[in-house]
């Protein structure tokens, strides 16, 4: 898949990509989505947070570029080097939660980025280094690193860790 060149193709993808997660997520049963080890020890809902977490993130990126702030990026504290502390951290963070709870974050998560999106100029969503935290990349490489290709990764790991336990065919 291209990366997308037009707001409307980033709006696009993103709404194919998470309708196709959403629609493997609703063959699934509760059991399915709450038991570990989908990916390493993580289940579906530890990876729901997950995509919930990173959608966030960019927004919070955004967000603090607009007000002239230089957010720490990927987080606080974090090299991109350091992801898989990061994520593991983001893990943890939302073990407790319930599903249901998971599942309404997403949601709402994911309706904030896209009207997000939707808001942003084409010049604010494709000029490179537009905030100084970007570097040389544009916001919509970022946005669509947490929406369109962050979905379709969920959805490839998902159904190879379905595989893996023999429980898709």
């Amino acid at each position: 898949m291209s990366k997308p060149h037009s707001k409307a193709m980033l709006l696009f993808e993103s709404k194919k990509e998470h309708e196709a997660l959403e629609g493997l997520l609703a063959t699934l049963n509760e059991e399915q989505i709450l038991k570990s080890g989908i990916i390493g020890d993580w289940s579906i809902k530890d990876l729901l947070a997950h995509l919930y977490e990173w959608e966030q993130m960019v927004l919070n990126w955004q967000a603090a570029g607009e007000a002239g702030e230089r957010p720490g990026v990927p987080a606080e504290g974090y090299k991109w080097s350091q992801l898989p502390a990061l994520n593991e951290v983001i893990r943890q963070k939302h073990l407790a939660r319930p599903l249901n709870e998971v599942r309404a974050m997403c949601s709402a998560s994911y309706h904030q980025i896209m009207e997000k999106i939707e808001t942003l100029s084409e010049e604010a969503l494709f000029t490179p280094g537009l905030y100084p935290w970007m570097n040389k990349n544009t916001l919509a490489a970022y946005f669509t690193s947490c929406t369109s290709s962050h979905y379709r990764w969920a959805r490839a790991e998902i159904r190879k860790g379905l595989r893996e336990e023999g429980r898709e065919k």
